[in-house]
């Protein structure tokens, strides 16, 4: 789990290999599909070199092949991928550095795509962070995850079933399907913090607990780091979309460009979302402190109330308090209960005053 700020790391170079991430324990694990429209083949726990061996196989030339990488901490395993794969190496750098935005790369015959996916933790104050890495190249599709993960499972299943239309497309077709899957879970976890802002919202209007302040501006802080984690998403699909009405990339087909524009489409919902959620918050701050004001001023003019009506019974009392020897009221037989009804029509005249102009 990765706290929703970015921690300062230390600055890692281009062609410097070092993973930079948390998920360090769980031991490295690759898989390879290798599929076309007639059949599939699945190999779990698969070693490098069988690797190399299906990717070389001129048999299954044309095959689709998806190699994923579960785990990124055996450093020298990823060199290896990288250097059997003869990719840049600032690009496995830059798969290994997590603490890099959400970018697109397109180098030659690789286009190279890194992201975010976030979804939310049981605790409030934490999120799940992975970054997942993308390469494609010829017929291969190569994924990077920081650990094991089931973000995928559906997708397996569908080539397994031969369910859809991913056995008859490309490679770039199933790079739509896997960033697709990890964008679904942008909204699990915009969901989740709705979830809470209603509530907020709810709690804004009728507690004056200052917990809820600090609730509200945590979950401000949750919104920001989606919104930072998504743009240079929208971002890399618009130049993907921009390189497709230039006509300078052919390592996704024509026809398949229109699922990648669905992607830039979902990437402004989200943002949309996550500004309107935003706003929200904000509703919920300044009701929060509207509350708090109007309350105050309540508890103000009632004790503005309550103090003009005794300033004139102090004053009444002050007069008969003074020790002058000749006040003729102090020889009356009934002068105290005379002044002290007196004093009651004043406070009852001023009460029925101030009720008469709505004061309180």
């Amino acid at each position: 789990m990765k706290r929703i700020k970015y921690k300062k790391v230390r600055k890692v170079q281009p062609n410097y290999f070092e993973y930079t991430g948390i998920h360090k324990t769980d031991p490295v694990e690759m898989q390879l599909f290798v599929y076309d429209d007639a059949g599939y083949e699945e190999y779990k726990k698969i070693s490098l070199q069988k690797v190399k061996k299906e990717i070389e196989d001129e048999l299954q030339i044309q095959d689709v092949k998806w190699f994923n990488v579960h785990g990124l901490h055996d450093v020298e395993l990823i060199k290896q991928v990288g250097e059997m794969l003869s990719i840049e190496p600032f690009i496995i750098s830059d798969v290994l550095n997590i603490n890099r935005r959400s970018k697109m790369e397109e180098l030659d015959n690789v286009l190279f795509f890194s992201i975010k996916s976030i979804l939310p933790d049981d605790d409030y104050d934490m999120v799940s962070v992975e970054q997942i890495s993308f390469l494609l190249k010829d017929n291969l599709l190569v994924s990077f995850q920081e650990k094991k993960s089931d973000f995928f499972t559906h997708i397996r299943e569908r080539i397994k079933t031969h369910s859809g239309i991913v056995r008859k497309k490309k490679n770039d077709y199933l790079l739509y399907l896997l960033l697709e899957a990890v964008m679904e879970n942008f909204y699990i976890t915009i969901e989740f913090f709705e979830d809470q802002i209603e509530d907020l919202m709810l709690e804004a209007k009728s507690s004056d607990n200052p917990e809820v302040l600090v609730r509200i501006e945590r979950n401000r802080e949750h919104l920001n780091f989606l919104k930072r984690s998504i743009l240079p998403l929208r971002d890399a699909l618009f130049n993907l979309k921009s390189e497709h009405d230039e006509e300078d990339y052919d390592g996704i087909e024509k026809a398949n460009y229109s699922f990648f524009a669905r992607l830039h489409q979902k990437a402004l919902e989200i943002l949309e979302q996550i500004e309107y959620d935003m706003n929200t918050l904000d509703s919920a701050s300044s009701f929060y402190f509207s509350s708090q004001s109007h309350r105050m001023n309540e508890i103000m003019k009632i004790l503005t109330v309550v103090s003009v009506i005794f300033m004139p019974l102090t004053f009444v009392v002050g007069v008969y308090g003074m020790n002058f020897k000749y006040m003729p009221e102090l020889e009356l037989s009934y002068g105290y209960y005379t002044i002290i009804v007196i004093m009651f029509f004043i406070a009852l005249g001023m009460v029925y005053y101030f009720k008469k102009k709505k004061w309180f």
